[in-house]
């Protein structure tokens, strides 16, 4: 769900000119303004869901009612912890736009690519990596 607000904000896909370089200032500029956005969004999120519950904090008499109410209440928590830990993942990946090593795989070192990192701005490995480490989880059952 977290994930899902990478793609809220429709921003343009990013047309690299002919020979311009990887990860060059502009490209840079392009995924920061992404991040950010993402950033500020998510924190609107988590701002409007504690002054949502604490101005909903009702006791209900009803067990039934405040069943309920408490389900709600552990999604949206559940919910804010996915978006804090992503929060977390766009503080790194801006701060490797700041270091310089934005971009490429923290596994090989190769590019990671505009369209990946288009659909996943927070990305840190390349395809191949990312699928290797997604069959290593499969055969140790994480």
């Amino acid at each position: 769900m977290a994930e899902d607000l990478l793609h809220k904000k429709q921003f343009p896909a990013y047309t690299p000119k002919k020979g311009e370089q990887y990860m060059s200032a502009k490209q840079l500029a392009h995924f920061r303004a992404i991040l950010s956005s993402v950033k500020e969004e998510l924190r609107d999120d988590i701002e409007r869901t504690v002054h949502t519950m604490q101005d909903e904090a009702t006791v209900f008499a009803d067990p039934n009612d405040r069943a309920s109410q408490e389900s709600d209440i552990a999604l949206e928590l559940r919910n804010r912890d996915r978006e804090r830990k992503l929060i977390k993942k766009i503080d790194e990946s801006i701060a490797l736009i700041e270091s310089g090593d934005y971009g490429y795989c923290n596994s090989c070192g190769i590019e990671i690519g505009l369209k990946r990192l288009e659909a996943r701005p927070t990305a840190t490995l390349c395809i191949d990596c990312k699928t290797l480490e997604e069959h290593r989880e499969k055969q140790i059952g994480k």
